[in-house]
């Protein structure tokens, strides 16, 4: 299998089952348009956060990393009239353009972009005591994805699930050996996983249109 097979197949399942939608579509166009980097979650993997969001029925969800703000309209969309999420950023510019294309979507009202480093940001969520959480994704520097899981895992309760986006790294998340932030970064949340008697995890292997990658999944049960 070669990766213009994978990019083949997201097609067709995109072709079947993911509605195309203007908002959507735009926030792509204007994401690549203002120079962001080609890093969003797929449709269909846009899709799955809305279905989980859904299935756990959130009313509160955080992300960090906002990038153009297209899995934020996937999971704002998945929030009830009274929903909130809260998206962190650390690039104005990508907040900027998250801002447009949420406001265009009609999450204006129901997510709120928080502009800053994120561990930063998630300090200031914690002090000032928000409501857990109900679900929690985590797309953003792989260097820090433990210590956003620590984050995350404080400001949610029993039943919370907590995401996180590309933790295979093409294969190279088995390499004990590398130096690469990202790898490191992603092993020490594994271990983080393991260790956690808070959390039932798991972790799946994805090919795609993103490639070769995956993504973890944390059950808060305690």
């Amino acid at each position: 299998m070669t990766e213009h097979a994978w990019t083949s197949v997201d097609e067709y399942l995109n072709d079947r089952l993911v509605e195309r939608d203007p908002a959507l579509d735009a926030a792509q166009a204007d994401s690549a348009a203002a120079g962001l980097p080609a890093i969003a979650v797929a449709p269909n993997q846009g899709k799955l956060l809305n279905l989980l969001a859904r299935l756990r029925g959130a009313r509160r969800i955080l992300e960090v990393g906002t990038l153009g703000g297209y899995s934020a309209i996937w999971m704002g969309r998945a929030l009830p009239p009274d929903g909130r999420l809260i998206t962190l950023e650390v690039d104005p510019k990508h907040a900027q353009v998250a801002e447009k294309n949420l406001a265009r979507a009609g999450l204006r009202d129901k997510v709120e972009i928080r502009i800053g480093p994120a561990l930063e940001t998630l300090a200031r969520l914690a002090a000032e005591k928000q409501p857990p959480f109900d679900l929690t994704f985590i797309d953003a520097d792989k260097q820090n994805n433990a210590n956003y899981f620590d984050a995350a895992l404080k400001m949610s309760r029993p039943g919370s699930l907590i995401l996180i986006d590309n933790v295979v790294r093409q294969g190279a998340v088995t390499d004990a050996r590398s130096s690469d932030p990202a790898i490191v970064g992603t092993r020490k949340l594994f271990d983080r996983l393991r260790e956690e008697p808070r959390v039932d995890a798991t972790a799946i292997q994805t090919v795609g249109v993103k490639g070769w990658d995956g993504l973890a999944m944390a059950l808060v049960t305690g």
